[in-house]
C-alpha cells in the first residue's frame, strides 16, 4: 500500500467517527432502506453498462471530478449537474462522481446534484474502510460503490459486497495485480476495474490492463481505468475485447466534457 493511500486511508477513518456523531447509523440505515425499496429510484448500474455493450458500443462511466491529489484542480469551472448531463447527452453508460474532499475537493452534493441532472447510473468514487459509508452511500443516492482491493482484505470485501447488495448497490472492485486480482474474483460482482496507474510510482500503463485479461472468466466486465486519453487508447483496449472504460481526467479538462466524450469513443 502506497504511503499517499494509507494517508487516505487513515483520514477515512477520522471522516466516519465523526460523521457517525452526526447521523448515527441507524438513522442513515432507515434512509438507504427505504430509497432501497423505491423502485422509481433504482438504475441498474451493470445493466447499463451491458446494454451499450450488446449494442457494440464502448461502455463508458464518465467521471465527474474537479481535483487531484497529484495533479491539483483539474477544471475550474465545476457545475456536476452541467457535466452530468453533458455527458447523458453524448453516450455515457454510467456516472462516476468522486465524494471524497479533502484529496479529491469532491462532495456528496456533487453525486446528488449529478444524479439530478440525468438518468444515468451512478458510481460513488470514494475510498470504502467502513460499512457505514456504505449505508451513506445508499441514502446520498449512489447506485454502485467502488471496493478498492489495495485498501481491504478480502473478509472486508466480501463483508462491504454483501451489505451493498442488501441495499441494492452495484459494486465495482479496482485491481492493480494478479494477487488483488485474485481476491476480487471471488466476490459475486460482474464488475472487474483494472486501474493502469500504480500505485506506487503512479505511472501509467495501459499495460497493466492486457497483462491481466487472460486470467479473468468470461462471466465478469473488465473495466480499464486511469491512461485512456487518445482515441487510440480507446482502439488499443477495444481490440483486445475491453469495452467499459472509467474516464474522468481527460473529458474534465476539456471545455465541453459531453463532446470529448462523443470525439473519442464514437
Amino acid at each position: 500500500m502506497s504511503d499517499i493511500l494509507k494517508r487516505i486511508i487513515s483520514v477515512k477513518h477520522e471522516e466516519v467517527a465523526a460523521a457517525q456523531r452526526i447521523a448515527p447509523l441507524p438513522a442513515l440505515l432507515e434512509t438507504a432502506r427505504a430509497r432501497c425499496l423505491d423502485q422509481r429510484d433504482q438504475r441498474d448500474f451493470v445493466g447499463a453498462l451491458r446494454a451499450k455493450v450488446a449494442e457494440g458500443k464502448a461502455a463508458v462511466i464518465a467521471e465527474v471530478k474537479k481535483a487531484s491529489p497529484s495533479k491539483g484542480v483539474i477544471r475550474e469551472h465545476f457545475v456536476p449537474a452541467e457535466i452530468a448531463a453533458s455527458y447523458a447527452e453524448h453516450g455515457a453508460a454510467c456516472l462516476s462522481v468522486l465524494t471524497d474532499t479533502p484529496f479529491f475537493q469532491g462532495s456528496a452534493d456533487y453525486l446528488r446534484q449529478a444524479r439530478a441532472a440525468c438518468t444515468l447510473p451512478v458510481l460513488r468514487k470514494d475510498f470504502m474502510v467502513d460499512g457505514y459509508q456504505i449505508v451513506e452511500a445508499a441514502a446520498m443516492g449512489a447506485d454502485c460503490i467502488l471496493l478498492i482491493a489495495a485498501a481491504l482484505s478480502l473478509s472486508t470485501m466480501q463483508e462491504f459486497e454483501t451489505l451493498a447488495h442488501s441495499l441494492g448497490l452495484a459494486v465495482l472492485v479496482e485491481v492493480h495485480d494478479g494477487a488483488e486480482l485474485d481476491a476480487a474474483l471471488t466476490l459475486k460482482t460482474p464488475l472487474i476495474g483494472i486501474n493502469n496507474r500504480n500505485l506506487r510510482t503512479f505511472e501509467v500503463s495501459l499495460e497493466n490492463t492486457f497483462e491481466l485479461l487472460d486470467r479473468i472468466p468470461d462471466d465478469r466486465m473488465v473495466v480499464t481505468e486511469s491512461g485512456i486519453l487518445t482515441r487510440e487508447d480507446v482502439e488499443r483496449v477495444r481490440a483486445r475485447d475491453v469495452h467499459a472504460f472509467l474516464v474522468g481526467e481527460a473529458f474534465m479538462r476539456a471545455e465541453n466534457p459531453g463532446k470529448a466524450l462523443a470525439q473519442m469513443f464514437h
